[in-house]
């Protein structure tokens, strides 16, 4: 269970620190994979910036109970994605449903440690 949560969390932080600074550098690839430089795309930056400080944070603490938290929400509209996208294809769609197989053996190994 350990290990998949430390999986879970430096998986986070591995993706999550190129793509933020590269929404906050406006790399020409975001555009391709978010669309324009909108203020959505800042919102969604404050989400991903949020959970990559959660990640972070819980690498040096990790409570079950609040990395459940943090990956159920995660696997949750990263599944959604493909229906609010209306596509498959894009490459952050994609990117999400690989991440959401991967949270969820770690929420599985969680709850099948302690019955959360």
């Amino acid at each position: 269970m350990h290990a998949l949560i430390y999986l879970s969390l430096c998986l986070n932080i591995a993706v999550l620190v190129p793509v933020c600074l590269s929404i906050l550098m406006r790399a020409d690839w975001t555009t391709t994979a978010y669309g324009p430089d909108t203020p959505a795309r800042g919102i969604l930056l404050a989400i991903y910036f949020a959970i990559l400080v959660c990640s972070a944070g819980l690498l040096f603490k990790p409570i079950p109970a609040m990395v459940v938290t943090l990956l159920m929400v995660q696997v949750v509209y990263k599944v959604m994605t493909p229906f609010t996208v209306g596509r498959i294809t894009n490459p952050v769609v994609v990117c999400n449903l690989a991440i959401a197989v991967v949270h969820s053996f770690t929420l599985w190994a969680i709850w099948k440690a302690i019955g959360l």
